[in-house]
């Protein structure tokens, strides 16, 4: 399969972009509006892949957690020497991939690569044989040196359990999440991508009554305009650092404020909140005052009191049965999506609300 086709005098380039599996609809739907033309290819378990013209120095995506440029495709019948396989193809190729060979976004100390292998979301490795030859391959056209440590650039060979393995080279020069974020705190991109759900309006006024480190207030404040954001937590440690994230006049439209979810209407008028945005405690990382259930039921009240008529509620939880069995006894809220996710490698659900 080819990378680089020209329609037009266009080109046409093909990307991988990973995201939290179970949001493939928002995502779907957040490419077709940002790139107008796309071509989904394929739209996997937390990955998509898409054709467009429009360049990767003008994507504008925040609801991802990496993006790769494709080199090739290869259907694979099962995981059995499939990157050692791909690889072979890959270096009997004559012809040299404009990914391999496009590396001028590199500075001069960064001009190195190495190779990564993954065998359905697993590192793993290959023979050295076969890897010494990939890198000779990427080296002799590329223009950059081995670098296995810190290097400048990675070259991905990736099998999925779809059956077909790609191999791409990663954009994004972003690190783990797990690796920076506090326990507990959500990935920028899931957290945008919530805020997506919530269907935003310019003039809303939002609420997280459990904003810990601050990812949805960030991520609703920078990126979708809106009146008035109320955002709360009883960690005094979590909410200074929530206010850190946001600076300048967007601080002007934000209330960031440590108190506890049952005296929030002390900050917050009774019905005059259109959006609720939050991940509130699972009982996971630190136990809740009461038993879970009974937290649920009380926060739901709590929700149900906030939103304006016809207001709504995105809520991310491990704990899906019992905001369920809280909202439907609640009799103000009713469930109006259901959507499974995995948040890492953790299975939750995002429910959306509404207050008829």
């Amino acid at each position: 399969m080819r990378h680089l086709r020209r329609y037009d005098r266009m080109f046409i380039r093909r990307y991988y972009a990973t995201f939290a599996p179970g949001l493939e609809e928002p995502v779907e739907a957040i490419v077709k509006e940002r790139l107008p033309g796309v071509k989904i290819q394929k739209l996997l378990e937390g990955a998509v892949i898409f054709e467009t013209s429009t360049g990767y120095d003008r994507f504008d995506f925040c609801c991802f957690n990496n993006i790769f440029a494709v080199v090739s495709i290869l259907e694979a019948p099962g995981p059995e020497r499939a990157l050692e396989n791909h690889i072979r193809f890959l270096c009997s190729r004559r012809k040299t991939e404009p990914v391999i060979a496009e590396n001028a976004d590199l500075p001069a100390k960064a001009r190195s690569f190495r190779i990564i292998c993954s065998l359905e979301n697993r590192l793993t490795a290959v023979d050295e044989k076969t890897r010494a030859a990939a890198e000779r391959y990427i080296a002799e056209r590329s223009g950059l040196a081995v670098n296995r440590s810190r290097p400048g650039a990675e070259f991905w060979f990736l099998y999925r359990r779809e059956g077909f393995s790609i191999c791409m080279k990663r954009l994004t020069r972003r690190g783990s999440f797990e690796k920076t974020l506090h326990p507990g705190e959500l990935p920028p991109p899931l957290a945008y991508t919530l805020c997506r759900l919530s269907e935003p309006r310019p003039a809303d006024i939002v609420a997280d009554p459990f904003c810990g480190y601050g990812s949805i207030l960030e991520q609703r404040v920078k990126h979708f305009p809106l009146a008035r954001f109320y955002a709360s937590d009883i960690d005094r440690r979590a909410v200074d650092f929530a206010r850190k994230k946001i600076t300048g006049p967007l601080l002007d439209r934000c209330h960031i404020r440590r108190i506890d979810m049952r005296d929030i209407f002390s900050v917050i008028p009774e019905g005059s909140v259109d959006r609720i945005i939050t991940d509130p405690p699972w009982g996971m990382y630190a136990e809740t005052p009461v038993p879970i259930g009974q937290f649920y039921g009380d926060m739901i009240a709590v929700f149900g009191r906030l939103l304006k008529r016809g207001g709504a509620a995105v809520v991310l939880t491990a704990r899906g049965e019992e905001l369920t069995q809280a909202a439907e006894q609640s009799g103000v809220l009713s469930i109006t999506k259901v959507i499974p996710i995995l948040v890492s490698g953790k299975k939750a659900r995002v429910t959306l609300l509404r207050r008829e």
